[in-house]
């Protein structure tokens, strides 16, 4: 009796050490224990093995494998937080450029609203103020370099699918001069007819406008197109923006002269971020007396002044885009945040669940071994 009283203590024993050692950490995703140490050390071991437990490990790896997807989901959160961040700040630095734009645009403006108050009529002959009949449009499209900006790039393409198709059920011809290589790379593979491709850079400069507008002005005046459109995303909100098409030429005299502003300013309250908008009034026509005497013909300015014009439209609309695809990055990266967020609880969870049901099976596992041996 006493005998085998013994070798079911030794057995039990056994049994636990096994069990303790299968609880310590291994690179392994199953756990094997090891040979059976010698009766003597049973309880030394099981002691030291208890000792230096550091975490439960599931005997099928499934745990480690929840586990190492909380943290990828982790890392990525950080990786999508850092870039809303950078979007922000280079919204800051786009309303800036549109500030430093504003007096520029105000004087010219200004000197134009006077300018034709003073012709009167005579200006409608000039060649960029002429209204033709329209056989071909011009249409150009801003769309972003990059994605992770939710649908900026795709809103617009589907924009100028659909003018075009508009267009071709009119009977009217167009072409694509395409700014963006998003828009560039969805239009080349379509076989779009295609007049130019730009980059649309993070920071637009007054250097790449003026490469756009000389080419739209030279295909307007050589009569390759009869009008050009611009299809640009207006700036509206963090959450919100538009995309907005407009006749870029021939100009209306009226419209410049009396078309008003608006401009952004990103704020941030209680850890938020947002958008102040700000009407501006239209800039006043500069007074030219009757008796000034120009050294230039009046007419000559005017034809000047509205590639300038052309140009600051340009610059002003791709500072705008620019705008409204940081803005949708924005809110695309704290939507990935969130989603990481709550990927992250509902891992957890599960790694909880798995962790407790495994610990539950090996107890089961001591209690029925035991209750065999008795």
């Amino acid at each position: 009796i006493f005998i085998n009283n013994t070798m079911k203590f030794l057995c039990v024993a056994a049994t636990a050490l096994a069990t303790a050692q299968a609880f310590t950490t291994s690179p392994a995703a199953f756990t094997t224990a090891p040979t059976a140490p010698a009766l003597n050390n049973v309880f030394t071991d099981a002691g030291a093995a208890h000792r230096t437990r550091r975490a439960t490990i599931v005997m099928d790896g499934k745990a480690n494998a929840i586990r190492d997807r909380i943290t990828t989901v982790s890392n990525t959160k950080k990786i999508t937080s850092a870039m809303k961040l950078v979007a922000a700040a280079k919204v800051r630095r786009a309303q800036d450029s549109v500030l430093a734009t504003r007096p520029f645009s105000e004087t010219l403006q200004s000197v134009f609203g006077g300018l034709i108050q003073r012709l009167g009529g005579e200006a409608a002959d000039l060649p960029l103020l002429t209204q033709r009949e329209v056989n071909k449009v011009t249409l150009v499209v801003i769309t972003g370099d990059r994605g992770l900006c939710g649908g900026y790039n795709s809103f617009m393409i589907k924009k100028a699918e659909a003018r075009v198709n508009e267009l071709k059920a009119q009977g009217i011809e167009s072409d694509l001069i395409l700014i963006g290589k998003k828009g560039a790379t969805y239009f080349k593979r379509r076989e779009y007819p295609i007049r130019k491709v730009y980059d649309c850079t993070q920071n637009p400069d007054s250097k790449q406008a003026l490469a756009i507008s000389e080419e739209i002005i030279n295909s307007f005046l050589s009569g390759e197109t009869d009008a050009v459109e611009l299809l640009y995303t207006k700036f509206v909100s963090l959450i919100a923006s538009a995309p907005s098409v407009r006749t870029l030429v021939p100009f209306s005299a009226s419209e410049i002269s009396q078309q008003g502003d608006e401009v952004f300013q990103l704020t941030s309250s209680g850890g938020d971020f947002d958008v102040e908008r700000k009407e501006l009034d239209v800039a006043e026509p500069q007074d030219f007396p009757n008796d000034m005497i120009f050294e230039q013909d009046p007419l000559q300015i005017v034809n000047s002044i509205l590639p300038l014009y052309l140009n600051g439209q340009i610059l002003r609309t791709l500072q705008e885009s620019v705008a409204s695809e940081l803005a949708a990055r924005m809110q695309s990266m704290q939507s990935a945040s969130d989603n990481a967020s709550a990927l992250v609880k509902t891992l957890s969870q599960e790694y909880n669940r798995a962790r407790q049901a495994a610990v539950t099976q090996e107890i089961l596992e001591i209690v029925s071994g035991a209750a065999a041996l008795e």
